[in-house]
């Protein structure tokens, strides 16, 4: 199974960064339902949202069970099976590529480490304001040392072997904050914590 769709179908995964540094991939969470600091994301979504790199689609669940309306977008196939069965609104494609609503979403999700899809957090987060709405957040999960900073390839670790390297990053709040002013966006609030999460507002 390609990039990220062995941890997605429940196998026991890790990510090998190519300096050596391993990240655990929380698959449980993955999988679950939302929860704990979930809460934080999901209550700052009061309008239409789009969550990118949406996995199982457990955020998409969630925020449809408080009535906003969402859509995923993943490129992983085993991704687009778990949506289907869960019954939320998921497109199966690169998230670079054309999506719909354009320039019109409220909120971008960018949970679980999705901001290092890509490799280039400028990029990414530039292409999430791209789809905001004026005064529109893009809600990111960031890694919790606040100015780490690393880019490169990694590959996804299961017991049986590695696979292919990809483009990826990681990155703190503090690095985070200057990386999301080249693209337009300012921190207006955010979660510190085990898990911590920024708010990003557009213009």
């Amino acid at each position: 199974m390609p990039g990220f769709d062995r941890p997605l179908a429940g196998t026991p995964s890790s990510l090998i960064c190519d300096d050596g540094t391993e990240i655990p991939l929380d698959v449980g969470r993955w999988t679950e339902p939302a929860a704990g600091c979930d809460a934080w994301l999901l209550r700052h979504c009061t309008g239409p949202t789009v969550d990118l790199g949406c996995g199982p689609g457990r955020l998409l669940v969630a925020l449809a069970a408080r009535g906003i309306a969402a859509i995923g977008v993943d490129g992983s196939a085993v991704s687009a099976g778990h949506c289907r069965h869960r019954g939320v609104p998921m497109i199966h494609t690169d998230l670079f590529g054309p999506l719909p609503g354009e320039g019109g979403w409220a909120h971008v999700l960018l949970a679980d480490g999705n901001v290092g899809i890509g490799g280039d957090p400028a990029a990414l987060l530039a292409r999430a304001a791209r789809l905001l709405a004026p005064g529109g957040t893009v809600l990111v999960e960031v890694d919790p040392r606040p100015g780490h900073d690393w880019h490169g390839t990694a590959r996804v670790a299961c017991p049986d072997g590695a696979g292919d390297p990809i483009p990826w990053a990681v990155q703190g709040a503090v690095t985070l904050s200057v990386t999301a002013g080249r693209a337009g966006l300012r921190v207006t609030d955010w979660h510190p914590g085990d898990r911590v999460f920024l708010e990003l507002t557009g213009p």
